[in-house]
């Protein structure tokens, strides 16, 4: 799976594919196909905290635009990895760059596992949530449960496009009240004033690999 998410990251056009980690089986993994693995340590609480200290390993410059591609996107597109790139190198007040997809059911807007996002018109984020936001007022006569509206809503894709100065600053801020209610690591880039731009992906992404049987139907569904 290491594998298959690193050859999708090279395919994006990326100047550099690097896997960090804390696991030294994964580092012999990933030599074994030809891939840069650096150790980091055991003790991050984040992706982004464990993508800083890589940064400061490599001595990135701060202008520098680094992605952070989960290790459990095996399916994700080259595409929108360059999407959320260029995203953040054309807006040049923001700090960071993040996709989003149209929610597609009402199940889907309720649900708590599935963040949402919201945005002013530059597309520049507002708010993550657990919570079905934008709320439709009018779509709930008899309260939460009978919310019957969901168009417009967005539904957050976790991968991220950050300078390397703001990633830095990022990951040496404490977490933010918000970001500790929410369970969500990017409020706290909003609650100290980071700006996150947002667009919606060019392609959707596959399912991320969570379980032996996410592991298996992937597998599947590549012909492996």
């Amino acid at each position: 799976m290491l594998q298959w998410v690193y050859e999708r990251a090279r395919a994006s056009g990326a100047r550099d594919v690097s896997i960090a980690t804390d696991d030294a089986a994964i580092v012999a993994a990933a030599s074994a196909f030809g891939a840069v693995a650096r150790m980091t340590s055991a003790a991050h609480a984040s992706g982004t905290d464990r993508l800083a200290e890589l940064a400061t390993i490599e001595r990135w410059p701060e202008a520098d635009i680094v992605v952070n591609v989960q290790g459990d996107e095996p399916l994700i597109p080259p595409a929108i990895i360059r999407q959320v790139a260029s995203l953040l190198e054309s807006d040049p007040q923001a700090a960071i760059a993040t996709l989003a997809t149209p929610v597609e059911s009402l199940a889907e807007f309720l649900d708590p596992n599935a963040v949402k996002v919201v945005a002013d018109a530059k597309g520049r984020a507002l708010y993550f949530s657990r919570a079905p936001i934008p709320w439709g007022r009018d779509g709930a006569p008899a309260g939460l449960t009978s919310q019957r509206l969901f168009a417009g809503a967005r539904r957050h894709i976790g991968i991220y496009a950050y300078r390397v100065g703001a990633l830095q600053r990022l990951a040496a801020l404490a977490p933010s009240e918000l970001e500790k209610t929410e369970k969500l690591e990017q409020l706290r880039a909003l609650d100290n004033g980071l700006v996150i731009r947002i667009a919606d992906a060019a392609e959707k992404p596959g399912p991320d690999v969570n379980t032996v049987a996410d592991l298996e139907r992937v597998a599947r569904q590549m012909g492996v």
